[in-house]
C-alpha cells in the first residue's frame, strides 16, 4: 500500500493514496532516470525468459515490443489515473517516477510519484496550495498530461531508440498506444458503461488531434455494442506459439 508522505505541506499524496500510487523508493525500486540510464539488458533478458517459460519461445520482436510497451505504461499509467481520478497532472520527468519489476512477470507493477507539485483546475480544493499551478480548465490540464508525457517518452526513445529493432515512428506509435489505453484504462477499471465512457472521454480530451511525434488522435470508437480501438503500433504476440494476431493490430486493419 501506499506509504504517507512525510512533507507537511504534501497535498498530493491524499490523491495518490487513493490510487494505490507509492511516495518514496522502497529497496529494489528504479527510478526511471536511472533505468534511462542502463541498456536494458538486464531487463530485456528476464522478459525473455518469462516469455520463454510462458510460451515456450521468445522472438526477438516480441522481447522488445512489450519492452516498449511495458516501459511507457509508467508515465502513461501515473498520468492517466490523476487525471481521471482527481483532475491533477503531476510532474512525469524520468526523476520524479519510480517503478518496481514484478518477480515473476517481469512488468511494472507498481508505480511511484516523487515530486510535490502538480496542475490543477480553479476548483480544486489545493489551488492555493504551495506547489499547486492552476489552469484555466480541462483542456488546458490536458495539454500539460499530453506534453509531460511527449516529454517522458522522448527521453525514452532517445535512450532506448539506439538498443532497439524498431525505428522512432514505431516507437512513437508504442508511446501513443500507452497513452490512450492508460487513459481508456482508467475509465474501464471503474467496472461500469459510464465508468468506461468517462475514460473514452479522457482519451478524446488529451489526443483530441495528432500531435506529433505522437501518432494519432485517439482513434476510440464505439462498435457492435462497445469500445474498441485501432492500435497504432504491433505487440507482435502473433509470433508466440499460438497466439492469435490482436484485435486492431495495425497490421491487418485498414489505416
Amino acid at each position: 500500500m501506499t506509504q504517507p508522505s512525510t512533507r507537511e505541506t504534501d497535498v498530493l499524496a491524499p490523491s495518490l493514496r487513493r490510487l494505490d500510487l507509492r511516495r518514496d523508493v522502497p529497496e529494489g525500486w528504479i527510478r526511471c532516470s536511472t533505468a534511462l540510464a542502463w541498456s536494458f539488458d538486464e531487463w530485456r533478458t528476464r522478459l525473455a525468459g518469462w516469455l520463454a517459460r510462458e510460451y515456450g519461445e521468445a522472438p526477438p520482436r516480441t522481447v522488445d515490443a512489450y519492452l516498449v510497451a511495458w516501459y511507457l505504461h509508467i508515465p502513461a499509467q501515473v498520468g492517466a489515473l490523476l487525471l481521471h481520478h482527481e483532475r491533477r497532472v503531476p510532474s512525469l520527468r524520468p526523476e520524479d517516477l519510480a517503478f518496481r519489476v514484478g518477480a515473476g512477470q517481469p512488468y511494472p507493477d507498481d508505480l511511484a510519484v516523487l515530486a510535490d507539485g502538480f496542475c490543477c483546475l480553479p476548483t480544486d480544493p489545493a489551488s492555493a496550495a504551495p506547489g499547486a499551478t492552476v489552469v484555466r480548465d480541462e483542456r488546458a490540464l490536458a495539454a500539460v498530461l499530453r506534453a509531460r508525457y511527449t516529454a517522458h517518452a522522448a527521453r525514452f526513445v532517445q535512450a532506448y531508440g539506439p538498443q532497439s529493432r524498431f525505428g522512432r515512428r514505431t516507437l512513437w506509435a508504442a508511446a501513443t498506444d500507452a497513452l490512450e489505453n492508460a487513459l481508456w484504462g482508467a475509465g474501464r477499471a471503474g467496472g461500469t458503461p459510464e465508468a468506461e465512457g468517462a475514460g473514452v472521454a479522457d482519451a478524446a480530451l488529451v489526443l483530441d488531434s495528432r500531435y506529433p511525434p505522437l501518432t494519432s488522435a485517439s482513434t476510440l470508437h464505439w462498435v457492435d455494442g462497445g469500445w474498441t480501438r485501432r492500435r497504432e503500433s504491433c505487440c507482435f504476440s502473433y509470433l508466440l506459439p499460438a497466439e492469435p494476431e490482436c484485435d486492431g493490430c495495425p497490421r491487418t486493419c485498414a489505416r
